[in-house]
């Protein structure tokens, strides 16, 4: 198999050169993100992180050897206490693998 495609893993609308990376708040609204020219950088990371769990599954990972990467659901959601207030606190794990080769540094370059 192949490596998962630009567009499959950031939507149908995403390009890139040798300098950007463009991705559509459209495509993210799968999600659940309502695109708008206020969205906060932390709703934009959870809508990328929440697509990124929907294309790079263990099971896409289980059955094509060159996807490297898989985001699955971290711990069950728990309850935390931060300056008095109560949240509900989620989790999103991200599960990277290479061939070990010695080094324990995660490099890009490498997946």
């Amino acid at each position: 198999m192949a490596e998962p495609s630009l567009t499959a893993v950031f939507g149908s609308n995403a390009t890139q050169d040798a300098t950007t990376l463009t991705i559509s708040k459209a495509d993210l609204a799968v999600t659940g993100l309502t695109p708008s020219a206020n969205n906060t950088a932390e709703s934009l990371l959870i809508a990328i992180m929440l697509k990124f769990k929907l294309v790079l599954t263990d099971e896409a990972r289980d059955t094509n050897i060159d996807q490297s990467v898989a985001v699955v659901a971290g711990f069950s959601p728990s309850i935390t206490t931060r300056n008095d207030n109560v949240y509900l606190r989620n989790t999103i794990s991200v599960e990277i693998d290479r061939i070990l080769t010695g080094a324990e540094t995660i490099d890009p370059d490498n997946y």
